[in-house]
């Protein structure tokens, strides 16, 4: 008996893409990932483009329906155009999945290898090329999606996300044969192979996950007790001149909250100094009396401008000042967000203006941790934090910690700031290393090495988050070899596809 394939097969490719979906924040049913592409798998044999892109169609379009808030609440941008350039996104990342599936099944009918084979590595090679490729946006990375299960997410030091998004495609295609073979009645063969493979690999991961907890991850000798200022600054008024000295007060109170001992440091969010910092003036004096005045090193966002060659260019940056409020460095923003703090080809889109307003376009700044007392601070500025290859960077740059500075407003009371959030987690898991973040209007956190966050703040309120996190960070394969895992499966995918297609000129 042969499988039905109903007429409908986009149409379970698209719900397919929906249930997967649901694994993310929110409403992060992580083990829904584990089982969501299957419908897809069932019904991609007769259009496996089409059917693998109406899949990212289904999952990226419930994921980032937040972009829509995005661009018609802060960027102004009229509803249609909003719903447009979303579709546009949408529509560009889905294609990842429809060569994915496209790619496997032709494999499969051309050379005879299992999807079970090929589309792991395929997958994880589509999703590697998309955290590079123009400009890069990892966002939704398939692995992130386990992020709320601390014993899974252990092998992110191995592998970072890329090794979970193996085992999860892999798992769904072992899957997709046995419901085959069993609504076969049993013809073809058992994918015995498959389901060693895939129960080894899964154990494997387990195993190792509770045995990495077992060796206590979070312990550090030297440790840092931290203020972490969530000021909840309306994104209306962020950049209003008139509001400066109240913005400054709110920080001020929450940074000077009655506590039992002082902090050793004070963080505040991404651009929390809505003005030049660099410049001198009684509002940089109020920045520095601060940290004077509580004794403590006090980290902040604020725009940076350098001029080279009678040219000015603005930065996004983050401060680090002494006990004594002496300016200790600068650390600036390096991947910035197209659109956002930049327009691409400016000179061929003229009509097209950034979302973030107050400045001119940005510019990218290096890799450079702030020193402190012997120590270095590795500054993540917002969504660098979902770039693994940053992070990386800044550990082996010789940062004892992480912080992600970060302005979340733009997102309103949607998912992304709990997407956000989880992708940062991996940040610690992978570099063994401690993370502090710090939110304008949440979700401000401290995440230990293992995963764990160990505090954290609501969304939308005025918070003084203290904790404690550890210095230091321990070696892992992940920071030593970075993104090798993916890019041997992107080298195996580009050789099975040359083969095949040499096969089919002969």
């Amino acid at each position: 008996m042969k499988l039905h394939l109903p007429e409908s097969d986009l149409c379970w490719a698209l719900a397919s893409g929906l249930l997967l979906a649901l694994s993310f924040p929110r409403p992060d049913m992580g083990a829904v990932a584990w089982f969501g592409l299957v419908p897809l798998l069932l019904v991609c044999k007769r259009r496996p483009f089409a059917a693998g892109f109406a899949a990212g169609v289904g999952f990226f379009g419930l994921v980032l329906y937040w972009l829509n808030i995005v661009m018609t609440s802060y960027g102004h941008l009229h509803p249609v155009l909003s719903v447009a350039a979303y579709l546009m996104l949408v529509g560009y990342l889905a294609t990842f999945f429809g060569v994915a599936t496209w790619a496997a099944r032709r494999l499969e009918e051309r050379a005879g290898l299992s999807l079970a084979l090929t589309l792991p590595i395929l997958w994880v090679a589509l999703e590697f090329l998309r955290s590079f490729f123009l400009t890069g946006f990892p966002w939704a990375t398939l692995g992130y999606s386990q992020q709320s299960l601390l014993t899974l997410i252990q092998s992110a030091d191995l592998f970072g996300p890329y090794g979970l998004s193996y085992l999860l495609v892999l798992s769904n295609a072992t899957l997709a044969l046995l419901v085959k073979y069993f609504v076969r009645r049993k013809a073809g063969s058992f994918p015995f192979w498959a389901l060693a493979v895939t129960s080894a690999l899964v154990a494997g991961n387990y195993g190792y996950g509770h045995y990495r907890l077992s060796q206590h991850p979070d312990r550090r000798q030297h440790t840092l007790d931290l203020v972490l200022a969530q000021g909840n600054i309306d994104q209306s008024l962020k950049w209003d001149s008139a509001y400066q000295w109240q913005t400054i007060d709110i920080y001020k109170r929450l940074s000077l909250l009655k506590q039992d001992q002082p902090p050793d440091m004070i963080v505040w969010p991404e651009s929390a100094v809505p003005f030049f910092f660099q410049e001198p003036g009684v509002l940089s004096e109020q920045v520095r009396q601060i940290a004077a005045r509580q004794g403590a090193w006090l980290l902040f966002g604020s725009p940076a401008y350098e001029d080279v060659n009678r040219r000015r260019y603005y930065l996004n940056s983050a401060f680090l000042l002494s006990p004594q409020g002496e300016n200790l460095g600068r650390s600036d923003k390096i991947h910035l967000v197209p659109f956002g703090e930049y327009v691409p080809l400016k000179k061929f889109l003229p009509f097209i203006d950034k979302l973030v307003v107050g400045i001119g376009d940005f510019s990218p700044g290096t890799v450079s941790p702030l020193p402190m007392n012997g120590h270095r601070i590795g500054v993540l500025v917002c969504f660098e934090g979902i770039f693994p290859e940053l992070a990386r960077d800044y550990v082996r740059g010789g940062s004892d910690l992480l912080v992600n500075i970060t302005n979340d407003a733009w997102f309103g009371r949607s998912s992304a700031p709990y997407q956000h959030l989880a992708m940062s987690r991996f940040r610690a898991v992978e570099n063994r290393i401690w993370l502090a973040r710090a939110a304008n209007t949440g979700i401000s956190a401290l995440i230990a090495p293992s995963g764990r966050i160990t505090a954290r703040t609501s969304l939308f309120e005025q918070a003084a988050l203290n904790g404690t996190v550890g210095l230091g960070a321990a070696p892992t394969l992940y920071n030593r070899l970075g993104d090798v895992f993916p890019a041997i499966c992107g080298l195996v995918s580009l050789v099975w596809l040359f083969l095949v297609w040499r096969r089919g000129r002969r």
